[in-house]
C-alpha cells in the first residue's frame, strides 16, 4: 500500500514585503527630477545645490518608503546604504569635474612645442612659450627632495617602530604629528631665514629641503602603520633563528611592507610636487632653463601655474591649464609607477 507524499510548494510567510531592486534607481531619478523642480521653483540655479537637494530627499524618499513597505528595521539598513552612496557621489563628482576641466582647458596649447621649450623671451601676455623649464625644475627639486626625506622619514619609522621606547620615541612621534599639520610656508620661511643669515641667493636646492620637511612627516606616518602591521610571528620565528634583529629588519621587516611603505612615500611625493608657498619664497621662478639646482633660480611647475594664472591674460591661462594637465599627468605616472614597484617587489608565495 503506497502513500502519497504532499508537498507544500506555497511561498513562505515568514518574508516580509521587500522592494524591488530598480527602487534606489528609480527613487534617485525622482529625487533629482524633483530637486531641479524645487531649485528652480526658488531660483537656485547651482548645480551643487540641485544636487544637495536631491541627496537629501534621495535618503529621506528611500527612508519613508522602505519604512512603509519593509518595516524600520530594513529601512534602516537602506538608509545606512543610501549614505554610503551619497558620500561616494559627493566625493566624485567634484575629482571627475576637475579632471574633465583639467583636460578640456589644458589640451589647447600642450603638443611637443609646449613640453620641449621654455618662456624665453616670450611675456606673460604673448602666444607662444612652454614649460620645459619648469618639468626640469620640478624633477631636480622633488628628487632632491625624496632623497633626502625618504630615507630619514624611512629609518624615523624604524626607530619607532623596532626601537623606540621611552621619552625619546614619545618625543619624536609628538614633532612628526606636529609637523604632519605645519604649512608650507612656514617650511619656506625657515629655510628662508638660513638663507638670509648666510646672505644666499635663490637656488632650486633651497626649495628641495623644504619639500623634504613637508615630506618627512608623511612618510614617517605611512611607513610606521606599515611596519606595524607585519606579523609579530615572523620577526620571532627570524630571531628564534639566530639572525640578528638589524638583519630580520631588513630581510623580513622591510620587505613584507615594502609596498605600503612606495606607496606612502609616493603619496609624499605627490603632495610636495604641487606645494608653490615655499618655491615661491625659495626659488624664485625662472624663464629660462637652468638645470643646475644649487645656482640661481629655477623654475617650477606649480609656480609656474600661479605666475601665469596671476597674468591675467587669455594666452597665460592656456599655459597655466596646460602646465595643470601636466603635473596632474606626472603625479599620475608616479603612482603608477609605486604601484608596479610594489607588485614586484611584494613577497612571494613559496619564497
Amino acid at each position: 500500500m503506497s502513500h502519497a507524499v504532499v508537498t507544500d510548494k506555497r511561498p513562505s510567510t515568514l518574508r516580509g514585503a521587500s522592494l524591488p531592486k530598480w527602487f534606489a534607481w528609480a527613487t534617485a531619478a525622482g529625487s533629482l527630477a524633483l530637486a531641479v523642480g524645487i531649485g528652480l521653483a526658488a531660483g537656485l540655479h547651482s548645480k551643487v545645490q540641485w544636487g544637495l537637494i536631491a541627496s537629501i530627499l534621495f535618503v529621506l524618499g528611500t527612508y519613508v518608503v522602505s519604512t512603509k513597505v519593509e518595516g524600520k528595521r530594513q529601512a534602516k539598513d537602506r538608509v545606512a546604504t543610501s549614505l554610503v552612496w551619497v558620500a561616494f557621489l559627493l566625493a566624485v563628482i567634484p575629482l571627475v569635474s576637475l579632471v574633465w576641466t583639467t583636460i578640456s582647458r589644458g589640451v589647447k596649447v600642450l603638443d611637443v612645442y609646449f613640453l620641449t621649450h621654455s618662456m624665453g623671451v616670450v611675456t606673460d601676455t604673448e602666444v607662444g612659450g612652454g614649460i620645459n623649464h619648469a618639468i626640469i625644475g620640478t624633477a631636480q627639486q622633488v628628487g632632491l627632495a625624496t632623497l633626502i626625506g625618504a630615507p630619514i622619514g624611512v629609518l624615523t619609522a624604524i626607530y619607532l617602530v623596532e626601537y623606540g621606547r621611552g621619552k625619546l620615541a614619545k618625543s619624536v612621534t609628538f614633532f612628526v604629528d606636529v609637523m604632519t599639520g605645519i604649512p608650507s610656508i612656514v617650511a619656506g620661511l625657515f629655510i628662508l631665514s638660513i638663507m638670509l643669515m648666510f646672505e644666499m641667493q635663490p637656488f632650486g636646492f633651497a626649495g628641495s629641503l623644504a619639500l623634504a620637511i613637508l615630506m618627512m612627516p608623511v612618510v614617517v606616518r605611512s611607513t610606521e602603520e606599515m611596519l606595524k602591521l607585519v606579523p609579530n610571528e615572523l620577526r620571532e620565528a627570524s630571531l628564534a633563528l639566530g639572525v640578528p634583529k638589524w638583519r630580520t629588519i631588513i630581510k623580513v621587516v622591510v620587505p613584507t611592507s615594502i609596498g605600503g611603505i612606495t606607496t606612502g612615500i609616493m603619496l609624499a611625493v605627490a603632495r610636495i610636487a604641487g606645494e608653490t608657498a615655499p618655491i615661491l619664497l625659495l626659488v624664485f621662478g625662472a624663464k629660462f632653463i637652468n638645470t643646475n639646482p644649487f645656482e640661481g633660480a629655477q623654475q617650477a611647475l606649480p609656480l609656474y601655474i600661479y605666475q601665469q594664472y596671476g597674468a591675467g591674460e587669455a594666452a597665460a591661462y592656456d599655459r597655466a591649464w596646460a602646465a595643470s594637465l601636466v603635473l596632474i599627468a606626472i603625479v599620475m605616472i608616479l603612482n603608477l609607477a609605486a604601484r608596479g614597484i610594489a607588485r614586484w617587489k611584494a613577497p612571494k608565495a613559496g619564497r
